[in-house]
């Protein structure tokens, strides 16, 4: 255990800062502070002594130069169980610091700023921040480093029991520590590494510096000779699945967790009541309806074999009626915004499956930006030796933007039909062929080398399911490179078509369409997903 008999606080983030200063005093722990924290102390009625007045050096540069002294640097970095160290710094007239309390210039929250200049961006790179957080990290066998206010509390709660802080909680301390530094410095990198000439800034830094913390290890990975964790982004976005609060169940998996962000991106971009059932990361059935419990019989409707061991999402909060019947099924997750209390004891029954409840209260529908949407910014693909980055598939295809290119025009509710079966597509792995009707998918076709086997496959899908595709409509991620595959949906009884176009054969598939007198609308926008 290491006494904490003097700290050293300077902070940019003023949360909490007096309340925890005025604890430390109340505890006899000597108060040492820098600038503006040190007014903040003194107003609050503390006994503070100001940095400039303990090294006997004022600030210098616009305050640039403040506490990159011997006095402090001496008094973090000295190792207490070293004779030596301790004789240097009482020569030289310099108490040790034992709990120094630090976080940085907001640099990521300035460049975030719309109009931030590569000048506001420099003023805010920290340096005397940095510096005492390594060197108290550094010599974390005799001082604590705290370097965001969520750790006052437990802080402050061991020395108040021990008068000191234990070295399991200051090595913990000292991990957080460089953890933050190495985020501190990788913004500043990929800001500065994202500059061009002119002053703009490039979508791909120079240098892509990936945050992302530790949330969980996993039993193992896709099999079972893998090993696995679960990390999340430094800052997640709003309704994302990492936010997750795992009601009940067993400890999710690997694949559980991949094919649950599948089932969960697919569900939340319906505005009416839905449920998507995924299996092996491809929806298995989605649809739409007055309620969850609509929903889902008409999701489970095409295809239970698949659904059977699937994970189910809803867009709504689940009710004790929904529950019951989706209790019924063997359920390896089910997600939700939230859950009726009767819900969950319907759902207490089930004893292992995976209940998770993911806020949507601040997802913002009409957001132009993917983070608040509760979206990925940016995909990311691990290959050998490097990574392929890209802008997340985020695009959303409007019903005015749709183009009609066959002389016969889709209904209303044909056109509704289509607007649905393309926003499933969009989540089937490549090719990808869905058949729709009354909001409800009835065969779909995924991941097959060739579209025509997709669209054989989705059409033998709703067979299996005793579906009729008579009236159906179908969507197609990509366009048709052949009339074939027109041929086979509309065999199957589709009557209207969506897909991007762009097909060097366009003219014959459209021709395709008119002859068979099927409507055919282009979006002009591929939606692949390898």
């Amino acid at each position: 255990m290491a006494a904490v008999k003097q700290a050293l606080i300077s902070v940019s983030d003023k949360t909490g800062i007096v309340e925890f200063a005025r604890a430390l005093s109340a505890l006899g722990v000597a108060l040492l502070s820098t600038g503006g924290t040190a007014k903040l102390l003194a107003d609050a009625g503390l006994r503070v002594t100001e940095v400039a007045d303990y090294t006997g050096f004022p600030e210098m540069l616009d305050g640039r130069v403040k506490t990159l002294h011997p006095k402090i640097h001496g008094g973090l970095l000295a190792r207490r169980e070293e004779p030596a160290h301790l004789n240097a710094i009482k020569v030289a007239g310099i108490p040790t610091i034992d709990l120094l309390v630090v976080n940085l210039y907001p640099f990521a929250q300035t460049v975030a700023k719309p109009g931030c200049t590569l000048e506001d961006a420099i003023e805010n790179i920290d340096i005397g921040g940095p510096a005492m957080v390594r060197s108290a990290a550094k010599n974390w066998r005799g001082v604590g480093v705290v370097v965001e206010p969520a750790q006052y509390a437990a802080v402050l709660d061991e020395i108040k029991r021990s008068g000191a802080l234990s070295d399991e909680t200051r090595f913990q301390l000292a991990v957080a520590a460089f953890n933050r530094i190495s985020n501190y410095d990788a913004s500043i990198s990929d800001y500065l590494s994202s500059l061009k000439a002119d002053g703009t800034r490039a979508d791909y830094p120079g240098q892509a510096n990936g945050r992302f913390i530790k949330l969980q290890d996993l039993r193992y990975g896709e099999n079972p000779h893998q090993s696995a964790a679960l990390y999340r982004d430094i800052y997640p976005a709003p309704g994302s699945l990492v936010l997750a609060k795992q009601l009940q169940g067993k400890e999710l998996s690997y694949n559980n967790l991949a094919d649950a962000d599948a089932a969960w991106e697919c569900v939340k971009c319906f505005d009416e009541p839905a449920c998507v059932i995924i299996k092996h990361a491809n929806p298995c059935g989605v649809a739409i309806g007055r309620d969850c419990g609509e929903a889902y019989a008409k999701a489970f409707a095409t295809d239970p074999t698949s659904a059977f061991g699937g994970i189910i999402a809803f867009n709504r909060p689940v009710d004790a009626a929904a529950a019951q019947v989706v209790s019924k099924q063997f359920v390896e997750v089910l997600i939700a915004p939230a859950y009726a209390a009767d819900a969950l004891t319907v759902l207490a029954a089930k004893a292992n499956v995976r209940v998770l409840e993911i806020s949507l209260a601040q997802v913002k529908r009409d957001a132009k930006n993917a983070w608040e949407l509760g979206r990925n910014a940016m995909d990311v693909k691990r290959i050998g030796s490097g990574l392929l980055m890209q802008s997340a598939d985020n695009r959303e295809v409007q019903t005015d933007e749709l183009k009609v290119v066959t002389k016969k025009q889709p209904t209303p509710q044909q056109l509704n039909d289509l607007m649905f079966a393309w926003r499933v597509a969009k989540y089937v792995k490549s090719n990808a062929i869905v058949f729709c009707a009354n909001g409800q998918t009835l065969g779909v076709g995924a991941g097959q080398m060739s579209r025509i086997d997709s669209a054989r496959i989705a059409s033998i899908k709703a067979e299996n399911a005793k579906l009729t595709l008579q009236g159906s409509v179908v969507a197609s991620d990509a366009f048709f490179p052949f009339r074939d595959g027109l041929d086979v949906v509309v065999k199957a009884g589709a009557i209207a078509v969506i897909q991007p176009g762009g097909s060097v054969r366009d003219d014959e598939v459209i021709q395709a369409a008119d002859e068979q007198g099927v409507a055919m609308v282009f979006t002009g926008v591929r939606h692949f997903r390898h």
